[in-house]
């Protein structure tokens, strides 16, 4: 079994930061709570190499500046498994992000794992080992930590960097190793951290189904209270849930005890914001909304549209039959539909690996570039000339 040091001192972590400039690459998990807050309290960090593993305790010391500076070279990969709450604890504390990373909930569907697997799922399929779930709901928190509760956060790492090598080896025999460099290029842009009030209603589901006075609500009481969330520190649904927002929206309380009657809204948001909620609305009303970002997507496609869509799902079941992809990994129906009516630069076929094996090619078969024939019993894409 291998030994975990727990580093809780400012001598540890200064030996620690020395050893971890000698190696190529580092496994990583965090530990944090957010029940109660907006922003993650950061708990546990665990780093693992085949070698060695520790856990590094971010409560007990003082500063992990000195810990930043090294895990932020470059020379150095950073190996995670679904990283984005990771990654945004690291920007929260230093206001950047480390670079290069390697995420392997991202990479397993190129080595014909499902969309977004899970890590216990990667470790039983790929290690055959079972993970202890006792300590998920653990409060990290706390000091001391219990060696099982140590145990269970430094496993994460110690199985990741084997996961790690086993995807790194079948990469590179598939010849897949540089399909990934856009998609974990794209994990450091600070834009993915950041959340800005003014777009904080674009995350609220149902949201399309309104127009007018009601959507220019619905944008700005979420607006305030994303803003509020981040001043004070405190879960969103805790200030105001999105069902409340949206009651708002509909019924447009104009005083405090209008807003006061809507059922189920939380008294304390009431008594402390009211006022200022009435008076958000009053102006929301007479205010033209953000515009929702259709971009000419018709609500309901015509039987040639259909048969376009039709053709493009072949494209890509052929290219996923070609590299051994479930053709739902590589696009589904939604991303052909969002690719064809080219309404999101945010369309996964525009960027990455799924590009580079067929997004390319379905904007040349849109715009006529390219055609779709049958040459001996195949399918075949052809030059339009």
């Amino acid at each position: 079994m291998t030994t975990i040091q727990y580093i809780n001192t400012t001598d540890q972590l200064a030996k620690l930061c020395e050893q971890i400039k000698k190696e190529s690459w580092l496994a990583l998990d965090t530990e944090f709570l957010r029940e109660k807050t907006y922003y993650p309290k950061f708990c546990l960090l665990q780093i693992a190499t085949p070698e060695w593993v520790v856990c590094v305790d971010p409560i007990a010391l003082p500063s992990l500046d000195i810990l930043f500076e090294v895990l932020y070279d470059t020379s150095i990969v950073k190996v995670f498994h679904s990283c984005r709450q990771d990654l945004e604890i690291f920007y929260q504390l230093t206001g950047k992000l480390p670079e290069p990373v390697f995420d392997t909930q991202i990479a397993a569907p190129l080595l014909g794992f499902q969309e977004n697997p899970g890590y216990a799922m990667l470790v039983s399929s790929l290690l055959n080992v079972n993970l202890n779930k006792a300590h998920t709901r653990a409060d990290w928190s706390k000091r001391p930590l219990s060696n099982a509760e140590i145990q269970y956060a430094a496993d994460d790492v110690i199985y990741l960097c084997k996961i790690y090598q086993m995807m790194v080896q079948k990469l590179a025999e598939l010849g897949r190793t540089d399909w990934l460099d856009r998609d974990f290029a794209d994990l450091s842009n600070p834009d993915l951290y950041e959340v800005k009030p003014e777009k904080a209603w674009l995350k609220i589901k149902g949201k399309n189904k309104l127009t007018g006075k009601q959507l220019s609500i619905v944008q700005t009481l979420a607006g305030w209270r994303e803003k509020l969330a981040q001043t004070e520190d405190r879960p969103k649904s805790w200030l105001l849930r999105d069902e409340m927002i949206f009651d708002m929206a509909k019924l447009q309380p104009e005083s405090v005890s209008e807003l006061a009657d809507i059922r189920g809204i939380n008294e304390r948001a009431v008594n402390r914001h009211g006022v200022e909620l009435c008076q958000l609305i009053t102006e929301a009303k007479n205010r033209l909304p953000v515009p929702l970002n259709e971009n000419g997507r018709p609500a309901k496609k015509t039987q040639q549209q259909e048969a376009i869509l039709d053709i493009l799902t072949a494209l890509v079941r052929v290219r996923a039959e070609e590299n051994s992809l479930n053709p739902m990994i590589l696009a589904t129906r939604k991303d052909l539909e969002v690719l064809m009516f080219n309404d999101d630069e945010e369309c996964p076929l525009l960027h990455g690996w799924r590009f580079k094996m067929a997004g390319q090619e379905l904007v040349g078969l849109i715009k006529g570039q390219l055609l779709l024939g049958i040459e001996s019993d195949r399918l075949a894409i052809i030059e339009n000339k």
